[in-house]
Order: C-alpha cells, then structure tokens, then sequence
C-alpha cells in the first residue's frame, strides 16, 4: 500500500507516487513557515539550515526541491550532502545553526524517501511541533517568499564525519579498545553510515571487514536491520571469526548486533548493552526508553540503583523525557541508542563504540554479555483493522485487562504476571501494530494470539 505518512517522525512517501517534488516543496514551505512562527533568526538577520540526507539515488532531487524553497524564503542553507542522520544534528550545534533537515525514510525499502526536521537545539520536534507542522502543510499556504537582494546562496560543508567521529571518540576508552584489536564485521547497507563507521573503527583499533560499504544507496537487501535481512553479515562474521557484527540502516541511527557465533541478537541488545556501559559508571541513573522497549533495560537499571522513565514511542518524546529527569541514557528498542553526553540523537556510531568499550572493559564475548541478562523473547506483529475500528479496539482492550496494570498514553499497555504486550493504532493505515514480551518465545507467542483474537472479535461485532 503506498501513503504519505507525516508523523513525530518527519514525512515518508514512495518516491514517484506519494512523494513527488511538489510534495516535498509543499514540506519545505511549511517547514519555512513554522520555523519562521517560533524561532528568530540566530544571527540576527535570517535564517539558517543544514542540509543532510542519506545515500537513496532520489536524495538529489528531495534535496533540490526543499533546499529551493528553502532558499526562496530567505533561508540559509548548508548542504552536508550524504551524511548520518545524528551528524545532522551534531552540525545544527557546531555551525549555530536554527534547524536541521535531513532527506531520508529510514530503515523504508529503496523506493521511499522523505525528510526528517530538527529545531534550533538539534532535537526531533516535539509532538505539537510536529503537528503544527502537518497542520501547515496540510492547508497548503505559501510561504513568505523573499526578493532577491534577502535571497542567501545555498553553500556546502564536509566537516560532519570528522564531527561526529571526534564527539564519539571523546566519551569512550579509545586506548582499551585500540589494545583488543578485536575484529569487526559491519553491514552499513550502502547507506550514509559508510565512511563515518569505517572511519572510526579504524581509530579504534578494529580490524574491519566492511560489507556493502558503497554509499551509493542501492540496497543489497531489505535496509531494515533484522535477522531474516541480515544473514550474509551473519555468515560473514562466521567466516572471519570476528568478534561482533553491526548492522545499520540507510541513515545510521538504528543499530543492530550479530554475536561472534554469527547469531543474531537483534536490536533490543544495542541499548540493553550500552546502558549496562552508563549505569554501570553512574549507578543511581536514569535511563529512558520509549513502551515498547524491552523489559532488559530496567533489569540493567535495577542492577545499578537507577531507574527506568518510559516514554510513548517516538525519539522526540525519548528525547523530551532524557532532558526532563537529566537522564544518563536512553533509546529506543528498535535500536536506537540516544547518549546525551554526546548527542540527544539515535546514533549508530554511539551503539558501536559503547558496545566496544563494554567489551573491552569487562574481558568478555557478546555472548557473555547477552547471557548475563535475564531472558525474554519479544513478539511485534500487525493486524488489518479499518481505521474507524481502533478507537473500539483499545477500549476494548482497556476493559478486558483492567484487572492488570495499564498504561494508556500511546495505544493500550498491559503489564501482565510474566510479560506485558502494547496495541497501538496506526495514524496512517489501517492497522494495529501488537508487540508483545515475556520469558519465552511460546508465552509472548499466547499473548500475541490472544489479543489477536480478541481485537478480531471486536472488528467483528
């Protein structure tokens, strides 16, 4: 099914059916809009934008047509050209930037694009942000167009890989990890993760075997990093012996891990694993994760005196709650791993280098590591609901398990005896998304199965 989807998340569309350069111009216009109705310019005398994307072959035209309209308005704007989504946002801070744009759909096939925003303080835009936003474009009002003594040429920047690449390396124990020599398999995808990744490994001291390491943005398989796309990093790192593997998708800000048995562990770990680094060095912590994310990060938390603040899902919201209660860490469980000390972005550069530094501090494998933690299988799953049935569903829900606690801020949350499942509606299809976790793949399987039915018995009354 093809759509248009503008969320907390920016806006996606298939390139050539829903997302089109009149499209994208139409974003970029309201963009220029609601920047223009809460910020003030930096400098003083207009505003400025970088400008980022990841390695799709339709980056050059989504980044044509915004940064146009962009520059029609006014606007400054700094072409980064093909970088990481977390050194778009490393750049809106070093050049002061008012906000940060960034052409990319994610971990979405090949034949999606969209754009990501970021405001003056490099953060996703807050939910009522992100819906002024929409609102904006929705109505299709022009934006303030300017004459051409205010119009500023667009002007490009290389500095974002060594950026991002110093920041990282300031916050972990380079010479620890250099002393291993541990060798690494990556699978950046051929996405924007390519150069900065390589890069930094090597100043770590990594033996890198690079795979699909041209960011030319031609997918060798479904970008999202899961284990059914990711079994040539899995036999890779097999053959070579090595003792980790990471997966990135196209954008670099989601991280997946295969263990040295060329196992996949999946993209829970990347967090679980990076917040046993933090809180180990700062008990008493807090750590930040959105409601699906896996049980492991309190189990980490709890281990080291801290505690566990739970989000909606959404990086922004992460975000908005990792700044509230000043917290240590924090991320997402589809492997995003936010560490403020050096960005209040999901970077798969940070997940690489903690997961590293945990290595090499403590002696051990992946598999040690994974096996310290307690066990539990977790279940995402969709089913088709027309759009005017959700509403139903999650009161449904709401009353069937109210005897459990329950958490209502994003869908229906339940915290059952041995696990808990969230059922959220989708804004842009119809369907409900079921993620389910308990201790073993058969229980989270039940739940999964039983809400099915029940949501099925709904949609049918």
């Amino acid at each position: 099914m093809e759509a248009l989807m503008i969320g907390v998340s920016g806006m996606r569309g298939t390139v050539g059916g829903t997302l089109t350069p009149p499209v994208i111009s139409r974003m970029a216009g309201a963009f220029a809009t609601w920047l223009m109705e809460n910020e003030r310019p930096h400098n003083g005398s207009h505003f400025h934008v970088v400008f980022g994307r990841d390695s799709r072959p339709s980056g050059t035209w989504v980044r044509d047509a915004a940064t146009s309209i962009l520059t029609a308005c006014g606007i400054e704007v700094t072409d980064l050209d093909v970088v990481t989504t977390p050194g778009v946002a490393m750049m809106v801070k070093h050049l002061n930037a008012d906000a940060g744009m960034v052409a990319t759909a994610s971990h979405n096939p090949i034949q999606w694009n969209g754009l990501k925003f970021l405001n003056r303080e490099a953060l996703a835009l807050p939910s009522k942000h992100a819906e002024r936003l929409k609102q904006l474009y929705d109505s299709a009002a022009l934006p303030e167009y300017v004459r051409v003594e205010k119009v500023v040429p667009l002007h490009r920047n290389t500095q974002t890989h060594a950026l991002h690449i110093k920041r990282v390396l300031e916050r972990v124990d380079v010479l620890g990890i250099s002393s291993k020599k541990y060798k690494v398999v990556v699978d950046s995808v051929n996405g924007a993760g390519c150069i900065s990744s390589a890069t930094m490994l090597g100043k770590l001291g990594c033996r890198l075997v690079h795979i699909n390491a041209t960011p030319d943005g031609r997918f060798p398989h479904e970008p999202e990093p899961t284990a059914q796309n990711l079994t040539q990093l899995a036999d890779e790192v097999k053959r070579q012996h090595a003792a980790v593997g990471f997966a990135q998708d196209p954008d670099a800000d989601r991280l997946a891990i295969v263990d040295e048995n060329g196992t996949y562990i999946g993209e829970e770990y990347s967090l679980a694993l990076a917040a046993k680094l933090i809180l180990g060095k700062k008990p008493g912590g807090v750590a930040v994760a959105n409601l699906s994310t896996s049980r492991m990060i309190d189990d980490v938390a709890q281990q080291h005196q801290g505690k566990v603040i739970r989000t909606p899902v959404g990086e922004a919201n992460v975000v908005q709650s990792i700044l509230a209660y000043n917290a240590v860490i924090g991320g997402e469980g589809n492997g995003g791993v936010i560490y403020p000390r050096i960005n209040f972005a999901r970077d798969s550069l940070v997940g690489m280098a903690l997961v590293l530094h945990l290595l090499a501090e403590t002696g051990k494998s992946v598999t040690d590591l994974v096996n310290s933690f307690p066990s539990y299988h977790l279940i995402k799953e969709k089913l088709v609901c027309p759009s005017n049935k959700i509403s139903a569903v999650l009161r449904m829900l709401r009353s069937e398990y109210a005897a459990y606690p329950v958490d209502l801020r994003d869908g229906v949350k339940v915290s059952l005896p041995d696990g808990w499942f969230l059922v959220r509606g989708s804004n842009t299809e119809p369907i409900v998304r079921v993620i389910a976790e308990a201790r073993n793949e058969a229980s989270a399987r039940d739940v999964v199965t039983e809400i099915f039915g029940k949501v099925q018995a709904c949609i049918n009354s």
